[in-house]
């Protein structure tokens, strides 16, 4: 069997990344990894196509320069924190007079749960089934051959601003990219590093990005639900920033060189050299734990969200596998402590599922490794279940090639 060829993009506040893997013989194996410093987004969403361009170009050409069959189907994130979640359910009848449920009966019913309310200036990008009840009998994860009067489909449909969701597309056909899909961040990143057993313990996934935190929330192998919060780690550089009296790019560096989530776990005496970094500070040096103090306050807002989530979704202090983290945000040190300490439930560092690959290059570990890199993995994964070459997933699942054709000329 010849080698086929599948690729990840995601378009964050802070960076753009890019994945490209190879199905070859039952096994996905990661080809290249492409990073980029991005400009122009804000919060998840293009706000500036000419200023976001440049990185995206330079990831695309690499993704191009690869494979241009993979090239031309990108599966593509969708960062935006202006997503709205609704529950739905579609009902229908099944149609065969001796009641046995056959695949048409299934999309008919995820048709109709597609069925709510959505503005004019809004677009529908997932229509997830949960379950599936035939005559009253729930959680059914496939109906078909089963027997039955009425066929009842389960969704979460997700809809976001359409003219975030236009932005990605023209600015990726700008760059000479095709967009064969696209994914809820949130979903992709939790595609990625959850297995089948956490999803049935109940767990929650956190991805603390650049301009968002995305939260989504799975149990008895069910998706709960899924929420975004905007705010993120940059939201931590600016706030440092603002302490300091120093550019938000020095910020940055200081997070990153010496930060930490729990202030208490600082030294009293260690100490930050400011002027070394910004010649113009006005403090030569300020004391470390106060530098953690700024941003153990915002990241405890960032959970409190995340706690006000979980708690309005049914599941506080419900999750046996607890919470994994994944983005750019969750390595600082002590972060798993924060989580546990704010949440109240085990966390630990989110990494791709292994039985979804096969690693042939060593060199590739520390990227496939990184929290940051999750989202455009789990994107890979999309994209290869959606293939003509590996067909799989659970039916009702929303068609996103066909649903991006809205938006192509």
């Amino acid at each position: 069997m010849s080698s086929q060829f599948v690729a990840g993009l995601d378009i964050g506040t802070s960076s753009v990344k890019g994945v490209v893997a190879e199905w070859r013989e039952g096994r996905l194996i990661p080809r290249l990894f492409v990073r980029e410093v991005s400009a122009g987004i804000r919060k998840g969403a293009i706000v500036d196509i000419v200023e976001a361009s440049p990185a995206i170009v330079r990831v695309v050409s690499e993704i191009r320069k690869f494979s241009k069959s993979a090239s031309r189907n990108i599966y593509v994130g969708i960062g935006t924190s202006e997503i709205k979640v609704q529950s739905s359910r579609g009902i229908v009848a099944v149609s065969r007079a001796d009641n046995e449920i056959y695949a048409e009966d299934v999309d008919r019913a995820v048709k109709a749960s597609q069925a709510v309310n959505v503005a004019a200036n809004r677009t529908v990008l997932h229509n997830i089934v949960r379950e599936f009840i035939v005559d009253g009998v729930a959680e059914i994860s496939d109906p078909i051959g089963l027997s039955g009067a009425r066929l009842e489909a389960s969704s979460l449909v997700i809809d976001a601003f359409a003219a975030h969701v236009k932005s990605v597309v023209k600015t990726v056909d700008l760059a000479g990219g095709g967009v064969g899909g696209l994914v809820l961040t949130p979903l992709a990143a939790s595609r990625a590093v959850l297995s089948k057993t956490q999803k049935d313990l109940g767990v929650a996934v956190l991805d603390i990005g650049g301009g968002t935190t995305g939260l989504t929330v799975y149990d008895e192998n069910k998706l709960v639900g899924v929420a975004k919060f905007p705010a993120g780690a940059l939201n931590i550089s600016k706030d440092i920033a603002i302490g300091l009296k120093i550019p938000v790019s020095v910020g940055e560096q200081i997070k990153l060189s010496y930060g930490c989530a729990v202030s208490k776990s600082v030294g009293a005496k260690e100490q930050v050299d400011v002027r070394s970094l910004y010649p113009e500070s006005r403090a030569v040096a300020v004391p470390r734990r106060f530098v953690a103090e700024i941003i153990e306050s915002r990241l405890a807002e960032i959970l409190e969200f995340a706690s006000n989530e979980i708690k309005a979704m049914g599941r506080s202090g419900a999750l046996a596998g607890g919470v994994v983290l994944v983005g750019g945000g969750c390595k600082l040190p002590g972060m798993s402590e924060l989580v546990t300490q704010e949440l109240k439930l085990t966390c630990q560092m989110g990494v791709p599922v292994m039985s979804d690959w096969g690693l042939e290059n060593a060199a590739f570990s520390t990227d496939f490794e990184d929290p940051e890199f999750a989202t455009a993995l789990g994107l890979v994964l999309y994209a290869l279940e959606d293939s003509d070459f590996h067909r799989g997933g659970m039916w009702g699942r929303f068609s996103l090639g066909r649903w991006l054709k809205n938006f192509l000329p």
